[in-house]
């Protein structure tokens, strides 16, 4: 990856974050320039500057990797920036490699020094080529940046912009090449730019700013005042009891400060980020009447992705609901799949990731994005025997977990990630690369939860996460649900198995198919005797999450599947259609409710407005998904617990069936080469109409009521083959603009 080389850092201690500076002159006689490309990494994240200006729009480079075994490089064109004489400055901050990480204050997990390592490649138009590159030669300066921290913010002083600082010499780390590779996954760039909405005083008299929605990112000020002056802003997702509502961050202080040097400065905090909607801001020259007069904005950041699923219809509520999954993709995808951005945790747990990988590969093309993080998936399974971790990068396993989910080992829905993602990549996109990649791994993950199983075939021994934040759960124990863990977790083995199973036959693996179809038969034998009462029809684990996973993953037969479709409906329709399930069972409730004939009964479900339910955070004006059904009580309160984000995406997995079965397109080959146009009306949704920008091109379809029937309009690419099923219309169509009308019956509410 780097030729010449070397990783370096400063000798003596910075005060603040270090910018290492080196000098290069092109050689001479050899033209003009043709081409010059800097690659780039640190140890820490790194920003890069070349003659003044910065090389490109990335930020936080290289990310979070298992930085142990991989350490992502930057490459970028500098043709434009390179003059005779040039100047590069790398300036380091402490991102995830030395600062702050979990909720337990651990710091510098990865290492106490942080390093960069740069090299130019110029290609002059004779052909000459010259390579330049970070070596002892350099030397260590001190920055703006007087602290940073992912989780507590940074500190900027302006006025050592107009210092000559002092210089001092670098060493040379020894640290093997081979640990520095290329970007898989697309980088973290700026998104959009928010204005200020509006700004108060609040009840205690600090200045609140608004910015209308839950982002990601962090505020650029423009700002004027006396040298040293401070401007400190103070960020949270919610306002409560007219102050921002701090507590659900915990330790972290997501604060900003800025000192200003008496001249207009421009502060911008790129080695932080914050989950934010508001900001209490102190110390703004002129106060709040200065700061309704401009010189704030927000920042939004996140991966580069492309759009690609688009949905909407005649119920503003749904489609606020729906806006709200595509914000906390955005905010969580930020250079990995996190849970939140906001707390002092920001993990990439692998367990929301499993059950919202469908509705992300909708949305966007996530697939190098997350091919990029299964790297990190597979390289700690294979350091950890085979067990999948909690969270990827596996931070924990240096600082330790709770008492209450230990031991660590494989758990369900969190592991099967090895085995989720990449399906829901594959189907997405049709290219079976992320199988290949990921299908070894995938056999130790089942090889290794078989040797946890019980005689019985049951897994039900060791830790489960379970239904997590089932609604009925206490606010402390989010992992009392109703649904038997055991259960949840032998009928996740199945899907596993059942699922690399059809993937050894993509891939060809005949040698290893019949292991795991023995595995996948033993599993649906042992989760039946178990559970599955046939005379008194109904699972002996009588709850809503049960029922979702027997019905989806298959574990039950055609006969069983009526009056466990019943069942379920009956259970929902007691709950006044209130939604009753957590994390593993919520994807799936409105399949298992619609594919057993109760599809009035899901349309109910999707449209409650009352806690808990989908829409209530909706009226409760979120923006984004919440990690809890109640994360703001109904008074406009916090939720007591002390787990408790506002912008979590995995119970935005409804998404997907929003996608499938209300929009009705349902991808039934890998990259929707063949598609099935079945729209299900529900009752309070007159139109809808969803689309999905495929690798043969986009494919809609809009449908609309008039009365007892459904106009519905299908825009089909070449190479895709689209199944229209709607009323008595049943028909293969291919590329063009399509129109069908139906009768279709109208749900009847029970």
């Amino acid at each position: 990856m780097f030729t010449i080389s070397r990783l370096i850092a400063p000798t003596a201690p910075v005060d603040g974050a270090p910018t290492l500076v080196g000098r290069f002159a092109l050689d001479e006689g050899h033209g003009r320039v043709a081409e010059a490309t800097l690659r780039y990494s640190a140890l820490g994240i790194v920003e890069a500057v070349l003659n003044g200006s910065r090389v490109s729009d990335e930020l936080l480079t290289p990310g979070w990797s298992s930085y142990e075994w991989r350490i992502r490089v930057a490459e970028t064109d500098v043709t434009s920036l390179v003059e005779q004489e040039s100047t590069l400055e790398l300036t380091l901050g402490n991102g995830w490699y030395r600062g702050n990480l979990t909720w337990m204050g651990a710091t510098a997990v990865y290492g106490d020094a942080l390093a960069a390592i740069a090299e130019v490649r110029i290609e002059f138009e004779d052909g000459h080529v010259q390579l330049w590159g970070t070596d002892e030669t350099w030397l260590a300066r001190v920055s703006d940046t007087v602290h940073d921290d992912i989780y507590h913010g940074q500190t900027i002083d302006a006025r050592r912009r107009g210092q000559t600082p002092s210089e001092s010499a670098v060493r040379v780390l020894k640290e093997p090449n081979e640990r520095f590779e290329a970007y898989v996954g697309p980088p973290v760039v700026p998104l959009e730019t928010l204005p200020v909405r509006d700004a108060w005083a609040s009840p205690s008299g600090t200045v609140i700013v608004d910015f209308g929605e839950n982002i990601v990112g962090w505020a650029r000020a423009k700002v004027s005042g006396g040298s040293g002056a401070v401007v400190t802003l103070r960020h949270a997702e919610v306002l409560e009891n007219g102050e921002i509502g701090v507590r659900p961050l915990r330790s972290a202080r997501a604060t900003d400060r800025f000192i200003l040097s008496g001249d207009d400065d421009v502060f911008e905090p790129r080695f932080t980020f914050h989950g934010f909607r508001y900001i209490e801001v102190d110390g703004w020259p002129g106060g709040l009447e200065a700061v309704r007069r401009g010189g704030l904005e927000a920042v939004r950041i996140g991966s580069r992705l492309r759009r690609t699923g688009t949905f909407s219809s005649s119920e503003p509520l749904l489609d606020r609901l729906h806006q709200n999954v595509v914000n906390s993709t955005l905010g969580n995808f930020v250079d990995l799949p996190t849970d939140c951005p906001q707390r002092d945790e920001r993990l990439g747990w692998t367990g929301d990731i499993a059950v919202f990988a469908a509705t992300s590969a909708y949305l966007f093309d996530v697939e190098d994005f997350l091919r990029d993080w299964l790297r990190d998936v597979v390289v700690e399974q294979e350091h950890q025997g085979g067990v999948v971790p909690y969270v990827v990068p596996d931070v924990l396993k240096y600082v330790g977990v709770p008492e209450d989910i230990t031991p660590v080992d494989s758990t369900a829905v969190w592991s099967d990630a090895l085995v989720w993602v990449p399906w829901a990549v594959w189907m997405a996109s049709g290219n079976d690369r992320v199988l290949a990649e990921n299908f070894g791994a995938m056999l130790s993950h089942l090889r290794h939860v078989e040797s946890l199983v019980s005689p019985s075939g049951l897994w039900d021994q060791g830790f489960q996460f379970g239904d997590w934040l089932d609604p009925d759960a206490p606010p402390h124990d989010p992992a009392d649900a109703k649904a038997d863990r055991s259960l949840v977790a032998t009928a996740c083995l199945y899907r596993s198995a059942d699922l690399t199973a059809r993937i050894a036959r993509v891939l060809g693996r005949d040698d290893v198919l019949d292991e795991l179809e023995q595995l996948r038969s033993r599993t649906r034998e042992a989760f039946r005797g178990a559970y599955v009462d046939a005379v008194a029809r109904r699972l002996r684990n009588h709850c809503e999450t049960s029922y979702a996973l027997a019905i989806v993953f298959g574990l039950l037969d055609d006969d069983d599947r009526v009056w466990a479709g019943a069942n379920l409906a009956e259970l929902v329709v007691a709950s006044g259609y209130r939604i009753s399930t957590g994390f593993a069972g919520t994807p799936y409730i409105l399949d298992a409710l619609s594919g057993t004939g109760h599809l009035d009964v899901a349309g109910r479900l999707l449209l409650q407005r009352e806690c808990p339910s989908w829409l209530y955070p909706v009226t409760m004006g979120a923006t984004t998904i919440w990690e809890r059904w109640d994360s703001m009580l109904p008074d406009g309160t916090i939720n007591p617990g002390e787990m408790t984000s506002f912008n979590h995406y995995a119970l935005g997995a409804v998404a997907d069936w929003m996608h499938r079965e209300l929009g009705g397109l349902t991808p039934l080959e890998p990259g929707y080469s063949r598609v099935r146009i079945a729209p299900r009306p529900i009752d309070g949704v007159d139109h809808a109409q969803t689309s999905f920008d495929s690798r043969h091109g986009a494919i809609a379809v809009s449908w609309r009521r008039d009365g007892s029937r459904v106009q519905v309009e299908a825009t089909i690419p070449e190479g895709v083959v689209a199944e229209i099923r709607l009323g008595d219309v049943d028909e293969e169509v291919g590329p063009g603009v399509h129109q069908f009308s139906a009768e279709v019956a109208t749900a009847v509410s029970v």
